[in-house]
């Protein structure tokens, strides 16, 4: 794979992690100020293009500070274990409800492997524990400074999970989002004019009300930009809030309509990839186009965590 890393301006870049042997899949971004920091890991399979990508931007693995995680889904933090050997001088950043999960990584697995079964060990092998004294814990609205002049703002944006948080840089004026408000298709569509967002709606912690008051939160900072776990940076901020507050009920109403007549996540799954195809035809996008193969694994997970919602909701 040709490695590919992205200049986003105001001093940050974007490597390209290939989590699921896919390009513009999960990504790290490298805030390069006085203080270097990397937000999001990938899977412990990414951690060979993270090296690479430094090497290239001929940054030292030891001169990383921090190593963030907006939260502690295997597909951006379960690299961090293994990133840590060659950054031996990092600290890692994670949410308060995270952190134990990053130390003793124990439950995460069987969470994990209960979601990809017998895919877990090629996705997401190895997930090493971080040492507790590498763990650096962020409350709602705590800050961290890179510089002088450049402080980030954490913010607790559950919804997606609890043990979720968004990252506020001042220079870029940009939030890095993980997965609290969707996903990105706008890079797998290169070469058109669409922008595709969805929300993701993982299990097992997703809940719709949450996800809502976490983007009115994260909009109300009026922000210019928004960066992606998956994937790359949207600056059209507003299209990203107005196409979440669309979808968001439609993938309720679809998990609804499966409880009402005894489908299962499956067929949530179906429908909610149909429900993406009838969008994208009136555009002309053809079915071979390689952003179904996206939206396909995306939706197979979000039906997962829309059933188990509604399965608590009812309990």
């Amino acid at each position: 794979m040709t490695q590919k890393i992205f200049d986003l301006g105001n001093r940050i870049h974007l490597i390209d992690g290939f989590d699921l042997g896919l390009p513009y899949r999960t990504g790290t971004y490298v805030i390069q100020d006085e203080k270097i920091a990397l937000v999001e890991t990938g899977p412990s399979l990414s951690v060979p293009h993270i090296l690479n990508g430094l090497k290239e931007l001929e940054i030292d693995p030891n001169d990383v500070t921090y190593i963030i995680v907006t939260h502690i889904h295997l597909d951006h933090s379960g690299g961090a274990g293994l990133l840590l050997k060659d950054c031996p001088n990092a600290k890692v950043i994670v949410h308060p409800k995270g952190a134990r999960h990053l130390i003793d990584p124990s439950r995460l697995i069987i969470g994990a492997k209960a979601v990809y079964g017998d895919d877990f060990d090629r996705l997401f092998d190895p997930i090493l524990p971080i040492p507790e004294e590498k763990v650096i814990i962020k409350e709602d609205l705590e800050t961290l400074a890179l510089s002088e002049t450049c402080e980030l703002t954490f913010y607790d944006t559950p919804g997606h999970s609890d043990h979720h948080f968004s990252i506020y840089d001042p220079v870029s004026n940009g939030i890095f989002t993980g997965d609290t408000i969707g996903v990105n298709y706008n890079q797998v569509l290169e070469g058109t004019d669409i922008q595709l967002y969805l929300p993701s709606t993982s299990p097992n912690q997703f809940k719709p009300d949450a996800m809502l008051a976490s983007l009115e939160r994260i909009h109300a900072l009026n922000v210019d930009c928004v960066y992606f776990g998956h994937f790359n940076v949207a600056r059209d901020v507003e299209e990203v809030y107005k196409q979440i507050k669309t979808w968001l009920p439609i993938f309720v109403e679809i998990g609804e309509k499966a409880e009402e007549t005894g489908k299962d996540h499956h067929w949530i799954a179906e429908q909610l990839l149909q429900a993406a195809k009838e969008d994208l035809k009136k555009y002309n996008i053809p079915e071979t186009h390689p952003v179904y193969e996206f939206i396909k694994l995306d939706t197979s997970v979000c039906a997962m965590g829309i059933a188990d919602y509604l399965a608590k909701k009812k309990r």
